[in-house]
């Protein structure tokens, strides 16, 4: 299990009789200082025949490079799972009746019940999709079911919070009719309700990156949005050490960060080799499921979504990031985003990552490539949002969520979850992406579009297919071939240990 030394020094460890994914003879794998040292065909040899080293016998289960979810939101996603779920709610009143019986049943205020004082805690909930509902949130609409008790809840995608009124007194941000906050101030009210104490919040998080590693995971990209690094460190000094971190820096920081010597890549001292810095997050559009998302075309309903930087302040930042070492990664979700944001990697020289490329015109799929930009993708969203998508890009969903047509063009895919938008679970993202339907009876969406499940577990793995000599000791033991399982076994794969550099982070010993 996890324990408080630095990952780095771990004694000589030997996997015996172990498989990589398709082949039929086991191996062995030694580990020493952290890195693969050997692969090896099984010989029946204990670990004794490695002086120092300590043996695991796995019974001729599956090897991969451990699994990266490449965009996380580490701290909204510990807090999710003790917030109100309203993934379910396929209305706004069905959205208000979810919050009005949680109150009934909790002997809170709800309908027609006593104002509350604007201290009283405040309740949050989480996971509503708005963007295909047939009714509209509203200010009265929450405000007769919440009564006086500040009540905030939190769109899936993050790029909108709906609040009753006292909420809106409470935190002092102004609200109309609809009750709702998007894109900046929405971050903002976002970031302030998730100001818990840090003994609320780090236990939090340790049982979050707990169940991750469970699941094959050794890495994450986080882009919470705030000063990242101090928290991880805390955190780290603490006993949380079941990942390792890469903690992206927004724009507001950059300065904060260049001034302290951060640069994208490099070790955080006190991280105990676990804590890195991340890239330069930067945000261009909205989202989806707000209507905000630059597009080319119009919406349905009007209007072209969101640009949040300017071309011009896009290519400044990204200049920037090139003199501080950073490496941008910037946010566009619709094709206009997504155009906007090649334009501006090549005209500053640099490349990068595009988080999300939900929404591609043909003629920039090569561009990726070309441009070396990574497409950082979460393919849980093509299947979360698809009627969202048809109903708001009629006739052009062929190239929504296009993972087969940015691969056939060269470029280089990393996949994550965006978690709390979808789980953090690679297998969930990865049979996202290979399907393209969940395990619910409905048919897939735009197969055209999936990946095989070798390069899906490539693009969870940074690029690494197989285990190799020289490569860091980050693995994921799984209980079958997940290259010959069937679509539902592929999706909850057991997942019997990982390590992260050579160290059990969980199961093994």
């Amino acid at each position: 299990m996890p324990g408080q030394h630095d990952s780095r020094h771990t004694p000589d460890l030997l996997l015996t009789s172990v498989r990589q994914p398709g082949d039929e003879i086991c191996s062995d794998v030694h580990i020493r200082d952290g890195l693969v040292a050997a692969i090896n065909p099984s010989s029946g040899k204990s670990a004794a025949s490695l002086p120092g080293a300590q043996g695991v016998d796995f019974d001729g289960r599956y090897v991969i490079p451990g699994l990266w979810d490449e965009h996380v939101h580490m701290t909204q996603w510990a807090l999710t799972s003790n917030r109100l779920d309203l993934a379910g709610a396929g209305s706004a009143r069905e959205a208000a009746a979810v919050v009005g019986n949680y109150l009934a049943g909790a002997g809170l205020a709800g309908e027609g019940g006593a104002t509350r004082p604007a201290s009283a805690p405040t309740l949050v909930g989480v996971g509503f999709r708005d963007a295909i509902w047939t009714d509209l949130p509203s200010l009265d609409l929450l405000d007769r079911v919440t009564g006086g008790l500040p009540t905030a809840l939190i769109s899936h995608d993050l790029h909108c919070v709906w609040l009753n009124s006292a909420a809106a007194r409470t935190y002092g941000v102004p609200v109309d009719a609809s009750g709702l906050l998007r894109e900046e101030p929405a971050f903002g009210l976002t970031r302030e309700l998730g100001t818990l104490p840090d003994t609320v919040v780090d236990p939090w998080v340790r049982a979050a990156a707990a169940a991750a590693a469970a699941r094959g995971v050794v890495g994450i990209v986080d882009f919470e949005m705030t000063w990242n690094r101090d928290p991880w460190l805390r955190r780290i000094a603490g006993g949380c050490d079941a990942l390792r971190i890469e903690a992206g820096v927004y724009p507001q920081d950059l300065d904060r960060a260049v001034a302290e010597g951060l640069r994208t890549g490099a070790d955080v001292a006190g991280g105990r080799g676990l804590l890195t810095v991340g890239p330069l997050k930067v945000l261009t559009d909205g989202s989806l499921n707000t209507r905000t998302a630059y597009c080319v075309d119009p919406y349905p309903n009007g209007g072209y979504g969101l640009l949040t930087v300017s071309e011009a302040e896009l290519l400044a930042l990204l200049v920037r990031a090139r003199q501080a070492g950073f490496v941008p990664a910037v946010h566009a979700i619709g094709d206009a985003a997504n155009r906007v944001a090649l334009d501006a990697f090549e005209a500053a020289g640099v490349t990068g990552r595009v988080e999300h490329a939900q929404f591609v015109r043909s003629e920039d799929f090569a561009r990726f490539s070309r441009l070396g930009v990574i497409a950082s993708v979460q393919p849980a969203h093509a299947l979360d949002d698809r009627d969202t998508a048809e109903a708001n890009w009629p006739g052009r969903t062929d190239r929504s969520f296009p993972l087969r047509s940015l691969v056939a063009a060269g470029a280089t895919l990393a996949l994550g979850s965006d978690a709390p938008v979808a789980p953090l679970d690679p297998w969930t993202a990865m049979s996202a992406a290979t399907a393209r339907a969940r395990q619910d009876g409905r048919g897939p969406w735009h197969p055209e579009q999936a990946l095989t499940r070798r390069e899906a577990l490539t693009a969870s793995a940074r690029g690494r297919g197989r285990l190799r000599v020289g490569d860091p000791a980050d693995i994921a033991v799984l209980d079958a071939d997940p290259l010959t399982v069937s679509d539902t076994e592929f999706a909850a794969m057991p997942v019997a240990a990982t390590l992260v550099a050579g160290r059990f982070t969980y199961g093994g010993v």
